[in-house]
């Protein structure tokens, strides 16, 4: 799959897996389908003029996309890819493990990961800082099309909302994790990236994903006795028609 070089470009390739994951019977979906609907949202935000700088923007999705989109194919290829997408995709094959967490898996390497570096590389040195009302406001569009995508979750998952009462508020705390930290961490690691030579960029980002692994880990296996005893009483109670969760994603 070539690289994207426009938002158009981006949604087209993320409709390809979509349909590939369709015709699969693929949790590999899941995530796509909910990147589709933000990465549109986007474009809409572009031509509204909710960004400072739109084509800098579009640019910036697009690379942002590329970095899933080579690990997607490289690990269908046997690829080595990183470690955190190593394992957001490796995970697809779980059926004991929730939607949620399917797609808290890819959030977490796609903004704990590819937002900082995608970032850093559109706005390289002093430069970064230009670019933050900008990441805030794109961030600002994932929060509402997660809030959005919560009750078509809820359409294909029933029992979610054990996750609101078991465990303290288990599910508030991964989605907080996935979104509010992760978008306040990202934007750090943006700002120092964006100083370093590529040398030191290099193995900053080896370190930095080591680190998104272990968030991860945590996702895929939660800790805590009333945590996975709510995952283990919803899997069972969601749906198990692949195509109609990735099209409620949408």
């Amino acid at each position: 799959m070539p690289a994207a070089n426009s938002i158009d470009a981006v949604l087209d390739a993320l409709t390809v897996i979509i349909e590939r994951a369709k015709t699969e019977q693929s949790r590999l979906g899941y995530f796509p389908a909910l990147y589709r609907r933000v990465t549109r949202e986007v474009k809409r935000g572009i031509a509204a003029g909710r960004f400072t700088d739109g084509p800098r923007m579009e640019r910036m999705a697009a690379g942002f996309a590329n970095r899933y989109l080579a690990a997607y194919e490289g690990w269908r290829a046997g690829q080595y890819v990183s470690r955190c997408w190593m394992l957001a995709l490796g995970a697809a094959g779980r059926t004991d493990r929730t939607i949620i967490q399917h797609l808290l898996l890819g959030m977490n390497a796609h903004i704990n990961l590819d937002l900082a570096i995608v970032s850093a590389e559109a706005a390289p040195g002093s430069a970064i800082h230009s670019l933050q009302a900008d990441f805030q406001q794109i961030n600002k569009i994932l929060a509402e099309q997660i809030n959005d995508a919560q009750d078509s979750i809820a359409s294909v998952a029933p029992l979610m909302w054990l996750l609101d009462i078991l465990g303290e508020q288990n599910e508030e705390r991964l989605v907080e994790f996935s979104l509010a930290k992760a978008r306040d961490e990202a934007w750090m690691e943006a700002l120092v990236m964006a100083e370093l030579e590529d040398a030191e960029k290099a193995a900053a980002i080896t370190v930095l994903d080591a680190g998104v692994n272990l968030i991860g880990a945590g996702v895929l296996d939660p800790p805590g006795f009333l945590l996975r005893t709510a995952v283990g009483f919803i899997v069972r109670s969601e749906t198990q028609d692949v195509v109609r969760i990735i099209d409620a994603l949408q």
